[in-house]
């Protein structure tokens, strides 16, 4: 299985899909092509929550505004997974959430030729690495062409909350499809205060388990599948109700 993720919307990923075909016999799966644009740090977030639920395959990574630079490209191997992107840091976080104890993360860089497009890599690097990996093995990296050990790479972490017996300082991560604002505040923060109201960025708002416990168009805190803490509107956007976007910090104080 190699499955494909990216910033690139449509048509762009039929050409990867193509070379992916050419070059093996993988099945193909869409992760989701929507991320936001140039946005590493959102889409390595959601690489995070999706990929470590796929059985073991290839994932085939591109959020690369580096594209046509001097940066690396790279292939991560965490048991019998691995991950081909850029060396920007989006694959590092899914690895590590991939990896079961014991698993060690390995990282191989690409030494390819100058390739066909300064702009498209995921066709021309990217796919073609994923169908090679899938075909070989995740186990025989080493016979890769092309693939070396890498001396070093870009290492992205989230920033980390503070949380203390009178609230919690954060930062929102990312806004999702439907306008909920996920913060790096943990869910723990809140689990013992659902029915009361705490303050976010000094104004007050309910803290529920469900979207639904509170009027439509109404404003509430809960704790997202994700684990964190999250701002939200029944049938509306929280992003806009807290006036919040994705890097603004977060207040919370009980």
């Amino acid at each position: 299985m190699i499955t494909l993720s990216s910033d690139f919307g449509s048509p762009y990923p039929a050409a990867m899909k193509g070379v992916v075909l050419q070059n093996s016999d993988a099945r193909i799966v869409d992760v989701s092509h929507e991320f936001p644009r140039q946005d590493v740090p959102g889409a390595a977030f959601w690489l995070r929550e999706v990929l470590p639920y796929f059985p073991p395959a290839v994932h085939c990574v591109v959020v690369d505004p580096g594209v046509g630079t001097d940066r690396a490209a790279i292939v991560v191997r965490i048991g019998d997974h691995a991950i081909v992107a850029p060396d920007n840091g989006v694959a590092l976080p899914a690895a590590r959430a991939i990896a079961d104890d014991g698993d060690v993360i390995e990282v191989f860089e690409i030494e390819t030729d100058e390739p066909a497009s300064a702009t498209f890599h995921g066709r021309d690097v990217f796919a073609p690495m994923a169908a090679a990996v899938h075909e070989i093995g995740v186990d025989s990296l080493h016979e890769v062409a092309d693939l070396v050990r890498a001396d070093g790479y870009e290492a992205l972490a989230f920033p980390e909350p503070t949380v203390s017996q009178t609230g919690a300082s954060g930062a929102v991560l990312v806004v999702d499809g439907f306008g909920n604002a996920i913060t790096n505040v943990p869910g723990e923060a809140i689990e013992s205060r659902f029915g009361q109201q705490v303050r976010i960025n000094g104004e007050p708002a309910p803290v529920r388990r469900t979207y639904a416990t509170v009027e439509p168009g109404q404003r509430l805190v809960t704790v997202g599948s994700h684990g964190n803490v999250e701002l939200a509107v029944n049938r509306g956007r929280g992003d806009e109700a807290f006036r919040v976007d994705a890097g603004d910090r977060v207040e919370l104080a009980y």
